[in-house]
């Protein structure tokens, strides 16, 4: 069984980068999953612990700080640990160190267990094997909810992909913050990179729905409601809060 926290060394690739040769931010997104997937797996409670079980992991929250993105070739490592547990979550850190061993990004992630016939969160305590978190956390945050958008600057249209959809059958939670991040003006994006990133996960979404994004801006910080539309069952999918430099 894994314990301390999972450390792996990762090469950026060239096909990973955008225009600027910064690793994109849904492949950063991806990556974390990824590292929450094998630490959970090695100690003993990741996919198949759960598939056997009839459960399945479901993010609600995230909170990143980003000094910089990682850059192409650039040989980063990557760490990721258990943080906290209580009844019905389960906190998940990380943090990326640069090719000089510098730190260049954390994140802190909620997570929810759900029983899969009923869709309902279930105790973490009760329905996962023991483990002992460690007690460090990334990013010191308890998640707070993020306003309501009343009125936005622009709203940005369209539909589900097929690959937006993860094993779930949802919209992988990575998606919504790359969303939120095209939403901005072209302009603004191309003179300014994401620095603070906060979301809520409020509701599932499906392949085929859609999208709408209403944004408003407020200097170096933007705000973003991501919802379905024109349809029978219209719901608020996620929020999100970017700080840009």
């Amino acid at each position: 069984m894994q314990e301390g926290k999972l450390s792996k060394l990762y090469n950026v690739r060239s096909y990973e980068c955008d225009r600027n040769n910064n690793l994109r931010i849904l492949t950063l997104m991806n990556i974390l999953q990824d590292m929450a997937d094998i630490d959970a797996a090695q100690r003993g409670f990741g996919l198949q612990f759960c598939i056997d079980n009839g459960m399945t992991w479901v993010g609600s929250n995230y909170a990143l700080e980003i000094v910089r993105l990682p850059k192409i070739h650039e040989n980063i490592t990557i760490e990721s640990w258990p943080s906290a547990i209580n009844k019905l979550s389960a906190y998940r850190d990380f943090e990326i160190f640069g090719e000089d061993g510098e730190s260049i990004v954390k994140a802190s992630s909620q997570w929810v267990l759900i029983d899969l016939k009923r869709w309902r969160p279930i105790s973490v305590e009760e329905n996962m094997p023991y483990h002992t978190p460690i007690t460090e956390r990334a990013i010191e945050t308890d998640f707070p909810k993020i306003a309501e958008i009343t009125e936005g600057d622009s709203q940005f249209k369209f539909r589900v992909r097929f690959d937006d959809i993860d094993l779930n059958k949802h919209i992988n939670n990575a998606v919504y913050i790359l969303w939120a991040c095209e939403a901005v003006e072209p302009e603004f994006r191309l003179a300014h990179d994401p620095a603070k990133i906060e979301i809520n996960f409020r509701k599932e979404g499906y392949m085929g729905e859609k999208i709408m994004v209403t944004t408003k801006m407020d200097g170096l910080r933007s705000y973003h409601s991501i919802r379905t539309y024109d349809s029978e069952n219209e719901r608020e999918l996620a929020r999100a809060i970017i700080e840009w430099k």
